[in-house]
């Protein structure tokens, strides 16, 4: 691999937290922006320029505050963007800046930089993957690649390019794998190399699964059913895993969908799923912090597909229910 292009994709950040204090984001008369109680007792003094539409007294979501933006009297760092604490007011870390603003959560984990180097941090801020290497790809089923010793460069499109340097695969536990000299049809295919099969479930966990199993060929119908590309059933089969699992201020699974190249189709917020700690209630994830029960989601789709087949009679990938 000898670069990677840097794709646009929208993967907004969730948050799914308990009971916890409230918190509020204010703006100093120079229109800083810090956090505090509600009761006005300040966590985080006013310093950061904040570019979004964050409003004085918005409150605070998620497990982590997010400062989306600069740091007064600060100088940017190069490929960071923003500033993430707990709670309390302690820093925590600087996340990776990817799509003009902090990199987002993929599989549980995003970016974030180091003395110039790439870790990964989960939810609850908790470093999970050293930074150690000069470049990654956030994960996707299970992997991510990275690189040392490459260098960015402006492709000729614009958007920056990681050239040159030793690549590699990272398992979600930053461990280096090595690919397969023979592969099975369950193991990934990256860069023409295969590596093995990433997941690894109990009892409950693939009774989980089985639930969207037994439901594949109608999921499938409903998410290619405006593809104009004519699909063989093998091409149409989705695959689904387990890529969060139930810790402190998030009582879910969370279950990511793929196609039969093991892609992430959930990119943008599309058949991702949420299953209760229990494995006993689901839900479909729609964008921010939106959970609607699976049924009803189930409903909508089928019904929107109906009137997109009515409007579009000659769609080559038919849903019929």
């Amino acid at each position: 691999m000898k670069y990677l292009l840097i794709a646009i994709l929208f993967i907004p950040m969730i948050s799914f937290s308990q009971e916890k204090k409230a918190l509020v984001y204010f703006k100093s008369k120079d229109s800083l922006v810090g956090v505090k109680k509600q009761s006005g007792e300040i966590i985080i003094p006013a310093q950061f320029k904040i570019y979004s539409d964050l409003k004085d007294g918005d409150p605070v979501q998620g497990e982590t505050i997010l400062f989306d933006g600069m740091k007064e009297g600060e100088k940017w760092v190069e490929n960071t963007w923003g500033y993430v604490y707990d709670r309390k007011g302690n820093f925590l870390y600087t996340p990776f800046l990817y799509d003009n603003g902090p990199d987002y959560f993929s599989e549980g984990v995003r970016r974030f930089v180091k003395n110039g180097k790439i870790g990964f941090a989960d939810r609850n801020g908790k470093i999970v993957i050293e930074p150690n290497h000069d470049f990654a790809t956030f994960f996707i089923f299970g992997y991510a690649s990275f690189c040392d010793g490459c260098q960015w460069k402006k492709g000729e499109d614009g958007y920056k390019e990681v050239v040159g340097g030793k690549w590699g695969v990272m398992n979600a536990k930053g461990e280096t794998v090595q690919p397969l000299a023979r592969h099975s049809g369950n193991d990934l295919e990256i860069n023409g190399e295969f590596y093995p099969y990433p997941f690894q479930y109990n009892q409950k966990e693939k009774d989980i699964l089985q639930f969207f199993e037994k439901q594949n060929k109608m999921l499938s119908d409903l998410y290619y059913v405006n593809l104009y590309n004519k699909l063989s059933e093998d091409q149409k089969k989705l695959f689904f895993e387990i890529v969060e699992k139930p810790k402190e201020n998030f009582p879910y699974y969370q279950v990511n969908t793929y196609d039969y190249r093991k892609t992430d189709i959930t990119l943008s917020y599309r058949y991702k799923f949420l299953v209760s700690e229990d494995g006993k209630t689901y839900y479909s994830l729609d964008g921010e912090d939106k959970k609607t029960p699976f049924k009803e989601w189930l409903k909508n789709e089928a019904k929107e597909a109906k009137q997109f087949q009515k409007e579009h009679p000659d769609n080559p990938n038919k849903f019929a229910n």
